[in-house]
């Protein structure tokens, strides 16, 4: 990443300026020519020396730091939006934080509830079913009721053969590899935290292949895909997935669509006046 240190500049500029001296415990005084911090107070608060702090300002620094950034976003009372602002500009990704764990906002759910004729589902990063619209349940075969740690999906692919009967044989190995590889980057984003370092445990315990796969180091985040389900009821539909980002960093919607002028289209549509209570052997494995 790139810093943008005339932009960096700026930010800090306002952002010191903005603030009041009592706001971070500091007294007023009678002769303050400047409306916010002065830029000596901003680095005490911040623990940095005043001359590099100086220099921020007037865009001639070196990269800072991510423990300098840290610091400056406390001095200055940063909001969330504002201190992954800084790091960006300061060319440094965001700390990682934006964690929604199980729960789903109402309004994702209530988006999920609209798409009447399109399969979606939401997922952690870590590949945990979240929730799930009928027709998602109807295509994939619903895994809501299975409980704890085995809703997720890339568990399932890796321990219960009846997940994979749903995908055509040729494809299983790269989906596989697509699975680990998307785990991966979201084990890395979450510094090895005690969820992800579970889950890579128990399936490096439990699956020779995705054992194998994982010291590959192959890294691959899912935007978009291309996928076939074996549907036993309306037969192979062909799908296109996107993944839509929400605000957090651990839960993603996914949407799936036939290809335009397939006979998928037609498929999906019987599927959905059949209804989700059509008898479906296929099981979650997107």
């Amino acid at each position: 990443m790139r810093m943008d240190r005339e932009e960096l500049a700026h930010f800090l500029r306002r952002s010191r300026e903005r603030l009041r001296p009592h706001e971070v415990g500091l007294a007023g005084g009678a002769r303050r020519r400047t409306p916010g911090l002065r830029r000596e107070e901003v680095s005490q608060l911040a623990g940095m020396s005043a001359d590099y702090y100086m220099r921020l300002e007037q865009a001639r620094s070196p990269q800072p730091s991510t423990q300098l950034l840290s610091s400056l976003a406390r001095a200055l009372r940063l909001t969330q939006d504002e201190r992954d602002h800084l790091y960006l500009l300061a060319g440094h990704p965001p700390p990682v934080d934006r964690y929604a764990g199980d729960h789903v906002r109402p309004g994702l759910l209530y988006l999920l509830d609209r798409l009447e004729e399109t399969p979606a589902h939401i997922l952690s990063d870590l590949g945990d079913l979240l929730a799930q619209n009928p027709m998602a349940e109807a295509l994939f075969g619903c895994v809501c009721t299975v409980e704890g740690r085995d809703r997720n999906i890339v568990w399932r692919w890796f321990t219960d053969p009846a997940v994979r009967a749903a995908y055509p044989a040729d494809e299983q190995d790269h989906l596989s590899r697509v699975h680990v590889a998307d785990l991966r980057a979201a084990a890395a984003r979450r510094g090895g935290d005690a969820a992800a370092t579970e889950l890579v445990g128990r399936l490096r315990a439990a699956s020779e292949e995705f054992a194998a796969l994982w010291e590959l180091h192959e890294v691959a985040v899912r935007h978009r895909s291309r996928m076939r389900v074996l549907h036993p009821e309306i037969g192979p539909v062909e799908l296109d997935c996107e993944t839509l980002l929400t605000p957090t960093e651990d839960q993603r919607v996914l949407v799936f669509t036939p290809p335009p002028g397939t006979e998928s289209i037609e498929r999906l549509e019987l599927l959905r006046v059949l209804g989700p209570q059509v008898a479906h052997r296929s099981h979650l494995a997107s």
